[in-house]
């Protein structure tokens, strides 16, 4: 769900509408925005305390007497949606193994080519800071 809810919403569409996941599905929470407050702990062993709010998006479908359950962060129903029919989908063992190759696996690899892109942007703009030894030491 993790890997739904951080990814590229025109590449989840795309992979969706190619997979051709169900567009009939009995909708049990339609999709809605709502606020959730972001708790913290400074150090990560302080006292908890409220950071702030996050725009969040969820929705609830059933496909086959599945229910299937998404989050995910800003307004996008879209995505709510698609993300829960996903879920749904991989309740059923006959289609697990589907949405795991047609729709998982190219989100994570997409996930995983950002981050190395990211590494080497950040790598370039390291700097090595060292010390010379004298000759008088």
């Amino acid at each position: 769900m993790g890997l739904l809810a951080r990814a590229d919403m025109s590449l989840l569409d795309h992979l969706c509408q190619e997979a051709g996941l169900p567009r009939e599905t009995r909708v049990v929470r339609p999709p809605e925005t709502g606020l959730v407050t972001l708790r913290g702990r400074i150090g990560g062993g302080g006292s908890p305390f409220n950071v702030g709010e996050v725009t969040v998006t969820r929705a609830s479908v059933e496909i086959d007497g599945h229910i299937g359950h998404a989050y995910a962060l800003g307004r996008d129903r879209k995505k709510a949606l698609q993300s829960a029919i996903c879920d749904a989908l991989c309740q059923d063992e006959m289609r697990r193994e589907m949405i795991e190759q047609q729709i998982l696996k190219p989100l994570r690899k997409a996930e995983q080519e950002a981050d190395l892109r990211r590494a080497a942007e950040t790598a370039a703009t390291k700097v090595d800071f060292f010390t010379m030894v004298r000759g008088e030491d």
